[in-house]
């Protein structure tokens, strides 16, 4: 069984950045379903529980990473590895500026 994925850095990178961010969708819709994304942005930060949460999300980045190596699409995966950089300044900059 083939599955037909494009070897590019820019589809790596968004996906990267989708993974984690639907990770982030599914604690809001577990924990704070019934609130508003206004109170769950403003209980995360003021709790500070942003940091942490981005932290545990992109381990949802290893899996994708994983599946880009298998199928041998290295761009992919590289940009995968990208935007986890990217969410790694965002978290550093919450821990210690916000």
């Amino acid at each position: 069984m083939k599955i037909n994925l494009k070897d590019n850095l820019v589809i790596g990178f968004l996906s990267g950045l989708i993974g984690p961010s639907i990770g982030i969708i599914g604690f809001y819709l577990v924990n704070f379903g019934s609130d508003s994304v206004d109170a769950f942005l403003d209980a995360s930060i003021k709790g500070k529980l942003m940091s942490p949460l981005l932290s545990l999300c992109c381990v949802i980045n290893l899996g994708i990473f994983y599946l880009y190596i298998q199928f041998d699409k290295y761009l992919s995966a590289r940009g995968v590895i990208l935007s986890t950089f990217l969410y790694g300044f965002i978290i550093v900059l919450l821990k210690f500026f916000l």
